[in-house]
This record gives C-alpha cells, sequence and structure tokens, in this order.
C-alpha cells in the first residue's frame, strides 16, 4: 500500500471515531443523566399513598382470625413477580424471596421504598426552581404529616439522588414506628404483628438503594427497575423457587415467628428488626446461607437530614411524654425516630414474647 494511501486511510478512520464520539455525547446530552419518572407537577402536588402496595406477612400458613380454615402465605419468586412498575401495577407479584446473602426481601416495601426515592427526587428537583413544592402534605400516618424541604439551588444531581434516598428511608422507618403504636392501613386492624419484622428494614433499604441506582440509569424507570431488581437477586443468590422460600421460611418457624397464633395477634412476631446500625446485615436463616459473606447495606448519610425536615403531629397512641422527656407537644420530626426505636427495644426487651413451640421448647433466644 503506497505511503499516501496509508495515510488517507489513517485520516478516514480518525475522523470516524470523532463523529462517533461526537454523536454519542449529543444523544447523551438529550438522554440526561437521570432517568427517574417523568411526573406532573399536578401528580407532584398529590404524594403516593405511604403503602402503595399491599404486601407482605412475614410466615407460612397462618391463619386469619374469624376466617375458618383460612391460610395465608405471601411468597413469590423470580418466575412470576413481574416486571416493575411504578406505583404499582398488575405486571406485579409481589411477596417474599429468599436470598442467601440477603435474607428474606419483601418485594412489596422494596419496590415501594424504590418508588417513593424516585417521587421525592421529582419533588426536589421541581422545588428548586419552584417554591410552592418546598412545603408538601402528606399522608397522615399516626398524625398529621408534612416534609418541609431546605434544599440549596445549586445541589447536584448525585446529592438530589442521595437526599431522597435519605428521606425515603425515614419515612420507612417511621411506618414501622408508627405501627408498633397502632397506625394501621385498614381502620381498627392493628398491625402491630408486622412492626419491624425480621425483612422489614433490610428490604426497605435495599429498594431506596435500588431506587437510586434506576434514577441514575439512562434507561426508563420501570424497565431500568427491573433490570436491577434481576441484578441484585443474582448478586443476592436468591433461591429459584417458591418451595425453597417456603422451606426457608419453614426453618424460622416458632424461631422468628410463630404460625399457631393468627392475624393480627401481635404475637405471630417472635423476633423484631431493631439493630438499626449505619450498615444493616440481613438475618439469614441457618443452614440456608452463601459461602460468600452476607450483603451489608449502607444507611443513607445522616447528615443530609439538615436539608429537610418530616414532622409529624401525633395522635393520642403515642406516649410522647414517656418517650422524649420534658417534650411539652406532640410534633416530632426525623430527628426523634431513633428515641422512639430506643423505646421500642426497651418494651420488646422488657415484655419479650414468651411462645412455647410444638415440641415444648421455647423459642425465645
Amino acid at each position: 500500500m503506497a505511503a499516501n494511501q496509508k495515510a488517507a486511510m489513517i485520516q478516514f478512520f480518525k475522523i470516524k471515531l470523532r463523529t462517533i464520539f461526537i454523536l454519542t455525547l449529543y444523544f447523551s446530552a438529550f438522554q440526561g443523566y437521570a432517568k427517574a419518572p417523568v411526573i406532573s407537577k399536578k401528580e407532584l402536588s398529590v404524594p403516593p399513598p405511604r403503602i402503595i402496595r399491599t404486601c407482605c406477612g412475614f410466615g407460612v400458613e397462618i391463619g386469619i382470625a374469624g376466617v375458618p380454615f383460612a391460610k395465608k402465605t405471601d411468597i413469590t419468586s423470580r418466575d412470576i413477580m413481574g416486571t416493575h412498575t411504578f406505583l404499582g401495577g398488575k405486571t406485579e407479584k409481589n411477596g417474599i424471596i429468599y436470598t442467601r446473602r440477603g435474607g428474606f426481601l419483601d418485594m412489596g416495601h422494596l419496590r415501594d421504598c424504590a418508588d417513593w426515592t424516585a417521587y421525592l427526587y421529582n419533588l426536589i428537583k421541581t422545588s428548586q426552581t419552584n417554591p410552592a413544592f418546598r412545603n408538601m402534605e402528606l399522608r397522615n400516618e399516626g398524625g398529621a404529616k408534612s416534609l418541609k424541604i431546605i434544599v440549596p439551588n445549586d445541589f447536584t444531581d448525585d446529592q438530589i439522588i442521595a437526599l431522597a434516598g435519605k428521606i425515603s428511608y425515614d419515612m420507612s422507618l417511621w411506618h414501622e414506628i408508627s405501627t408498633w403504636f397502632g397506625a394501621s392501613y385498614i381502620p381498627l386492624v392493628p398491625e402491630k404483628f408486622s412492626s419491624f419484622s425480621p425483612e422489614d428494614m433490610y428490604s426497605n433499604l435495599m429498594g431506596v438503594h435500588l431506587g437510586m441506582r434506576a434514577i441514575r440509569s439512562n434507561l426508563d424507570y420501570n424497565e431500568a427497575m427491573t433490570n436491577e431488581l434481576s441484578k441484585m437477586l443474582d448478586s443476592l443468590e436468591s433461591v429459584n423457587t417458591e418451595a425453597e422460600t417456603f422451606d426457608a421460611m419453614h426453618r424460622v418457624n416458632e424461631v422468628w415467628y410463630t404460625n399457631t397464633k393468627k392475624y393480627p395477634n401481635n404475637k405471630i412476631t417472635l423476633k423484631r428488626y431493631l439493630e438499626l446500625d449505619p450498615n444493616l446485615a440481613p438475618w439469614l436463616v441457618p443452614g440456608y446461607e452463601s459461602q460468600l459473606p452476607p450483603y451489608i447495606l449502607q444507611k443513607p448519610e445522616s447528615k443530609l437530614s439538615q436539608y429537610y425536615l418530616l414532622s409529624l403531629k401525633l395522635n393520642f397512641r403515642f406516649p410522647v411524654d414517656s418517650i422524649l422527656t420534658g417534650k411539652t407537644d406532640n410534633i416530632i420530626t426525623q430527628n426523634d425516630f431513633e428515641t422512639f426505636v430506643d423505646y421500642i427495644k426497651k418494651e420488646v426487651n422488657n415484655h419479650p414474647v414468651k411462645h412455647e413451640s410444638k415440641n415444648g421448647k421455647s423459642a425465645n433466644k
């Protein structure tokens, strides 16, 4: 090949590579950095319900008070769990799945926390240019609940995503606290039996992390969440069938829960997940673990609390004066949540659930 032909060919490939690079940047600019679901200002002004998906009771074959012979088991599998739909939809079949590195995962809780993270991301972004969205009334949960956003206009997308995750996590924590004190999805049907159950807080935090990853993706949010769920279940070594999750759940019957009681009996849950350290570790079923270490989840940074106030005007069910010494009103914020968790810990330790299993041995550990 002549020298001038070789030089011409090299120049041709340089131009081609430069063109590809420019086109990539061009289309990236239109794709944007974050792909949270598009929510109109009208939709943003009406926050989703705290419980978007009604799921799931921890345990298998648990009876229902007043309904003879009925047994409830909330289990799903990767084959039937379906694709993700923002704020829920017919494509989903939620339930609990066991994973060998992440324990039991409540897919309803997980998806809810992911979607709340996406909603809050949109809300924070909008509040930067529209002051009307800096103060929002949220759905009642144990009392009137509101959110005040105090975010600088120069916050980056990464900072906004992290803040959305922090608020979403705190809201999920409040849900567990409020159900302990009598808040419920269905009026007059207590949910204390499900408060801080073994899989709750880990599932919630996993949902926050997946929601943040989905927002960062250039894919459509629902497609990104479906992909992130699949990758997460691969990484956590999920079991493949409903039967395997049933077996794992059955192994901790009479230890973490009992199916000798019926919903909504508070004594169904024998052990509560109340150790909320900066990093959350899953509860793994003995004999059903991976050879790899447990998958530890990091909580959002506490310093993000300075950029918002999640306020609650509590109802009569909360003994505020016993929990917060010297407090003269019933208004609290996310900065009080850990004190409420400590109070619940003391109640659990002072009044442990005593249950005799069928072989006569105590299920307490």
